[in-house]
C-alpha cells in the first residue's frame, strides 16, 4: 500500500535559484557583476559549483513522499536557456530527462521565470507570459519578470501552472506594496479569464517567488479568494519561512492550489 502510494505521487516544486548567471557578459542585460572580472568575480569554477549544488537539492525535492523527482519545478532568477539546460543536464538531474520553458523577461538584470517539467507526466499544451507593467511613469520599480503561463495535461486533469517573481522590496515594502498589488490583481484577472474561455473546468498551480508573505493583502485579500487554497498561510501562522532577513522570518515562496484539486 505505501509502496503503491508513493508510485502514485507526484511533486510539484518551487525554487529561487538566487541569480543563476552564467559567466558571460550579455551586451543588453545589466549582469557584470556575474563576470570573471565582476564584483563577485564569477568564474567557470564558482558557476559550475552553484549548478552542482541546485541540481542535487532539485532532485532530493520529496523523495520521501514519491519515488520520483518532481513533476514540474519552478524557477526564479535565472538568467537564459544556457543555464537551464547546464542544470537538467547535469549528472544529477539527467536521468530525469527534464525540458524547460523559458521567455526572457523585461527585468534588466536579465532574470526570469522558468519551468522545469519531466515530459512523462506533464504533457505541454501551450504557454505564454503575462506582462505586469510598472504602475505609472513615476513607479519606484523598473520593469519586473513577465509571469509565465503553462497550459497542460497533469496526471489526466487539465491544468495550469503560472510562475510568479513578484516586484521586490529592495525600494521599501510600503513604497513598493501597491505594485505588488498590481501584480495580484493582473495575476487574478489571468486566472479569471482563462476560467471563462475553457470548455472544461482547468486546475491551477500558481508558484514563486511573491515578495510577500501569505498574510499580505496582495495574497490574502486578492490573489487567493474562494477558489483557491494556500496551504502556506498555516505554516506563516507557525512562524516558518523560507527566508530570514534582519532576524524575521519571511514566506515569500509560495506553492497556490485551485480547490478542485481536493
Amino acid at each position: 500500500m505505501i509502496k503503491d502510494k508513493l508510485k502514485n505521487t507526484l511533486t510539484v516544486a518551487f525554487y529561487n535559484v538566487e541569480n543563476l548567471f552564467d559567466t558571460l557578459k550579455d551586451p543588453v542585460k545589466n549582469d557584470k557583476d556575474f563576470t570573471p572580472r565582476g564584483k563577485f568575480k564569477w568564474n567557470k569554477s564558482k558557476y559550475h559549483h552553484k549548478i552542482k549544488k541546485i541540481s542535487s537539492v532539485l532532485a532530493k525535492i520529496g523523495e520521501h513522499e514519491s519515488y520520483y523527482a518532481p513533476a514540474v519545478i519552478g524557477l526564479v532568477e535565472v538568467e537564459n536557456p544556457k543555464v537551464l539546460n547546464d542544470l537538467i543536464t547535469h549528472k544529477n538531474l539527467i536521468d530525469h530527462n527534464y525540458r524547460f520553458i523559458h521567455y526572457d523577461s523585461p527585468d534588466k538584470r536579465g532574470i526570469d521565470v522558468a519551468l522545469l517539467y519531466r515530459p512523462d507526466v506533464f504533457k505541454i499544451i501551450s504557454s505564454e507570459t503575462v506582462y505586469i507593467p510598472p504602475l505609472d511613469e513615476g513607479s519606484v520599480i523598473d520593469h519586473t519578470r513577465d509571469v509565465l503561463v503553462v497550459k497542460g495535461v497533469l496526471n489526466g486533469d487539465l491544468v495550469y501552472i503560472l510562475v510568479n517573481h513578484w516586484p521586490s522590496r529592495a525600494k521599501g515594502k510600503l513604497e513598493t506594496k501597491p505594485e505588488r498589488i498590481n501584480a495580484a490583481k493582473i495575476v487574478s484577472e489571468t486566472i479569471y479569464k482563462i476560467i471563462a474561455e475553457e470548455r472544461h473546468e482547468p486546475k491551477f498551480i500558481v508558484i514563486g517567488d511573491f515578495n510577500d508573505d501569505p498574510s499580505s493583502q496582495s495574497l490574502n485579500q486578492i490573489l487567493v479568494d474562494n477558489t483557491f487554497y494556500n496551504p502556506m498561510l498555516s505554516l506563516h501562522e507557525k512562524g516558518l519561512g523560507t527566508l530570514k532577513y534582519n532576524g524575521d522570518w519571511y514566506l515569500f515562496d509560495q506553492i497556490i492550489l485551485s480547490k478542485n484539486f481536493f
